[in-house]
């Protein structure tokens, strides 16, 4: 019985072909690597006008004439650096408030040290905030700033602006959790048995590559196979390769979190869920969201495996404002601040937002005496309606390969 003839000239060409490109792409990404890479993170100019402790307070320099009048405080997480929103020149969203006229200070929390493990949350949100907060009100000559805050730190944020509202004229959270009692992230799952006690008496401050190690198995196949097999895939390419570093010196360049402040919010947010139920307190004072009268901006993402929709979106609906809006994006956690196709829609939106309050509100007019039914709004202000307008932007995390796993 004769056998078949299988002609292998097409595959061995191909096969050929495959070696010689993969060839070409390793010596042209050896020379990228070898070769003089722009890596700088956080190189947007700026000035450090204050200090406490450890803690700093930045003042981007503007660049175009200031459009909006209030100043913009950034409050970033105590995990990770502030510096992931200024990761690079053409992906910063630092630079994106400035380029259209943004007053733009940032907290700098620093790296603690082994007698800030017994500092609290109250000494974050009462102490260190709430003297950035009266920095910028001095230097800019303001009675109010525009908070924002982003993921812990917009949580911290909203405590702020309930124990102090009076200081705070607009709140902007960015995946930023409130609600702690949802299934949808593994995160939410792991914490709410945790025994934080033990991690505190062994530790001390709870170290910041311990925290990276336990995001990072939240979904090990895309955060430590996907992203490095997208690299070889893409080394030939100076430009992502820089990106890629750029990404990599964020992610592990990750501060410790101090111990009582890692314990109370495990076990009060996480594990009990007290801060959207008006029943946390931070010293002796309860966080009361009645107090969030203030509008309200709260973006999150659809894919967030680390703060998930569940966890942000309920806050528009149990504060008392009536300017209070969500806006979904459809992306990561980290993409909603890299992704190229996010850096035409986020600070754009804020700025919009921001600019359409710092005009005046249109008079209304007041109600016919005859017409009793009618409700009469306050003179000077505009009514607006109460209930919550979600947009499901089409923005998608697709250009950012290798999401960083923290919040």
């Amino acid at each position: 019985m004769s056998m078949p003839k299988v002609s292998v000239g097409p595959m061995a060409t191909r096969w050929f072909e495959q070696i010689a490109n993969t060839q070409r792409k390793l010596q042209d990404g050896t020379r990228n690597v070898l070769g003089s890479l722009e890596t700088r993170i956080a190189a947007t100019p700026c000035d450090i006008v204050y200090t406490e402790d450890r803690v700093r307070l930045k003042h981007y320099r503007p660049v175009t004439p200031q459009r909006v009048k209030t100043p913009v405080l950034i409050t970033y997480a105590l995990i990770n650096r502030e510096t992931m929103l200024d990761l690079q020149p053409g992906r910063s969203v630092v630079r994106s408030l400035l380029d259209r006229g943004v007053d733009v200070y940032m907290i700098d929390w620093g790296t603690p040290t082994r007698k800030d493990r017994y500092l609290t949350i109250d000494d974050h949100v009462n102490g260190y905030m709430d003297s950035m907060v009266d920095v910028v009100r001095r230097r800019t000559h303001s009675q109010q700033i525009n908070l924002m805050g982003i993921c812990m730190g917009g949580t911290f944020s909203v405590m702020y602006a309930a124990m102090h509202p009076h200081k705070v004229k607009n709140l902007v959270t960015t995946v930023s959790p409130t609600n702690f009692d949802t299934e949808q992230g593994l995160l939410h799952i792991w914490l709410r048995d945790m025994d934080v006690d033990h991690m505190i008496e062994a530790f001390g401050n709870i170290p910041g590559d311990l925290l990276n190690f336990a995001f990072l198995l939240l979904n090990p196949a895309r955060l430590m196979v996907d992203k490095y097999v997208g690299l070889l895939d893409n080394i030939e390419d100076k430009a992502f390769l820089e990106n890629f570093v750029r990404m990599e010196k964020w992610i592990f360049d990750s501060p410790d979190v101090p111990g009582e402040t890692f314990r109370q919010f495990m076990k009060d947010c996480y594990q009990k869920n007290l801060l959207i139920k008006n029943k946390m307190k931070l010293g002796d004072r309860r966080v009361d969201l009645n107090n969030l009268t203030m509008p309200l901006l709260n973006f999150y993402g659809r894919f967030d495996h680390l703060v998930p929709p569940e966890a942000c979106e309920r806050l528009v609906e149990v504060v008392p404002s009536r300017d209070a809006t969500n806006i979904c994006l459809d992306t990561g956690h980290i993409g909603i601040y890299v992704s190229s196709k996010c850096q035409k829609t986020f600070a754009p939106k804020i700025v919009e937002w921001l600019t359409e309050r710092e005009m005046p509100p249109k008079p209304t007019r007041k109600p016919e005496k005859k017409s009793p039914a009618r409700r009469k709004e306050p003179v000077g202000q505009e009514p607006m309606s109460m209930t919550v307008s979600v947009a499901h932007l089409n923005v998608t995390s697709a250009d950012n390969p290798h999401h960083a796993p923290n919040p």
